[in-house]
């Protein structure tokens, strides 16, 4: 990750627009893959959620630097999610992944706050942390149900001694 001290606060609102980009198309690739309504849903409320976080971020880009480019390219500063595994890769190491991209955003954007002079801007920064923070805890209660239940993510609905469970000799 890029030094944030070296960091400008349009850099920082580039590639905070460029990571919620990424998130988001990180999460409907892992949705292509899944088929459990359940988890379908929480996938789609955390696309919706990065999406939304991409709008406030242009939109405060756009209002604070007017001047500068809406071009958001590929930074070194935040690693990209999507080139860390396969479409083969295991369903719950995706989620692991997603985990710490989340992780590793919620670090950008706290640290990115506490660097930043203008207020409104700090504060939307330090709010996407702690967002990104809750989406750990969303994660971490998928990745418990995919360690004990592998199948979980490839059936429409959980039944109870039908599709993930052996009952009887």
């Amino acid at each position: 990750m890029k030094n944030m001290k070296k960091m400008n606060a349009w850099e920082i609102l580039s590639v905070a627009v460029r990571s919620e980009e990424d998130a988001a198309g990180f999460y409907a690739g892992i949705r292509k893959r899944v088929k459990n309504e359940l988890l379908i849903d929480k996938l789609d409320f955390l696309i919706r959620e990065e999406g939304r976080h991409k709008v406030m971020l242009e939109r405060l880009f756009a209002k604070k630097f007017p001047d500068k480019p809406n071009i958001f390219p590929p930074g070194a500063a935040l690693p990209e999610i999507s080139g860390t595994l396969s479409n083969e890769s295991p369903v719950v190491d995706l989620f692991q992944t997603a985990l710490k991209a989340e992780k590793t955003a919620e670090d950008f954007y706290m640290d990115a706050a506490k660097g930043i002079k203008d207020e409104e801007s700090r504060h939307i920064l330090a709010y996407l942390g702690r967002v990104e923070r809750s989406h750990q805890a969303m994660i971490k209660a998928e990745i418990d149900l995919l360690e004990k239940f592998p199948e979980y993510y490839n059936v429409e609905d959980f039944h109870l001694g039908q599709d993930l469970f052996h009952i009887g000799p």
